[in-house]
């Protein structure tokens, strides 16, 4: 005998069945593997019951970088509380950028130093080599709160643990006898093997899969070269450029988009992928030949030089005749 059939409530909520358990997991996975804030965002204002739980400390710990590429343009008060949310969790990531935003966009500096440190204290590589340019510059103070050792050792440590622009910057400590006994040999040896890891991940990142790559076009091919740019040319590759870290982005776009002013005398980092601002007047070094663009670190000199400015730098008067001026660093 057939079993009567029951009329489907339509009011019962499947959704409220799932077990909290469960939906912060899923909602972990999320976070850890959105490629923006939106992914993440959008799926926690979708409900009450899912809002509450994206807030979930777990959740909130194991976010990802991505999550964190705030534009300059949706800053707001609560996107900061969204941040440091994410610190109270324990979010290394989420230090670290609200440590860089505080100490070069909202000139926080003892705030934003104290985020970075908790950061490399984890050992955060970025974090790490942050703190690295700060003590090289003595960022936040005069130029007598520069400490090159510090920043060697710091450079030495995010070395250690992967991080290309830090390892690149040691070797030209290295090489040039900057904070630490000069070794030019070993130097050079670290600048080699920077390309190397460099070259590696670039290639990583634009190989793609057996499968696809029996599929791609000439087209795609084409464009993949236009993209491309003689950033390893030493060794004869032409290769994208590295993606750049969201709080660099961040820190670019606050000062280009206008959202933040700099202060009469003070420059930004000319290497685009950096967007450090001086926080004193003459506190990065110039190009020595053209005396026209600023860096704030040997690391992103060399950077920019390989990219861009290779093509357009050519000596000026001031820089022949009067090399040393208006720089702090030699």
């Amino acid at each position: 005998m057939r079993r009567p059939w029951k009329q489907f409530n339509r009011n019962h909520d499947l959704f409220e069945c799932l077990p909290d358990d469960l939906l912060v997991f899923i909602l972990s996975k999320l976070s850890s593997t959105a490629s923006s804030p939106s992914d993440f965002i959008n799926v926690i204002l979708t409900c009450k019951r899912l809002n509450r739980l994206g807030l979930h400390r777990l959740v909130l710990s194991k976010a990802g970088p991505k999550v964190f590429a705030i534009k300059p343009k949706n800053w707001s008060e609560e996107a900061h509380a969204f941040l440091k949310h994410c610190v109270n969790a324990g979010n290394v990531d989420a230090c670290y950028t609200l440590g860089m935003i505080r100490f070069y966009c909202l000139k926080n500096r003892g705030s934003g130093l104290a985020l970075m440190a908790k950061a490399a204290m984890r050992l955060h590589a970025p974090a790490l080599y942050s703190l690295a340019v700060i003590q090289f510059n003595g960022s936040g103070g005069s130029k007598r709160d520069k400490d090159l050792r510090a920043g060697v050792a710091l450079s030495a440590r995010a070395s250690l643990l992967g991080h290309i622009d830090a390892l690149r910057e040691l070797g030209h400590c290295l090489q040039d006898g900057y904070g630490v006994r000069q070794n030019v040999t070993e130097g050079r040896k670290l600048l080699v093997q920077a390309n190397v890891r460099e070259l590696a991940y670039v290639l990583r990142v634009m190989t793609p899969s057996h499968c696809s790559s029996l599929l791609m076009t000439w087209r795609a091919l084409r464009c993949q070269r236009e993209m491309a740019c003689p950033l390893l040319s030493d060794y004869g590759y032409s290769v994208a450029v590295p993606e750049v870290q969201p709080a660099n982005w961040f820190l670019r776009e606050w000062f280009v988009s206008g959202m933040g002013k700099l202060d009469e005398g003070l420059r930004m980092c000319a290497h685009i992928g950096c967007g450090r601002p001086e926080t004193r007047p003459h506190e990065f070094r110039r190009c020595s030949v053209c005396g026209k663009v600023n860096y704030c670190s040997r690391g992103c000199q060399a950077l920019d030089w390989k990219l861009r400015h290779k093509m357009e730098c050519s000596p000026t008067y001031d820089a022949v005749h009067h090399p040393g001026a208006d720089q702090e660093n030699e």
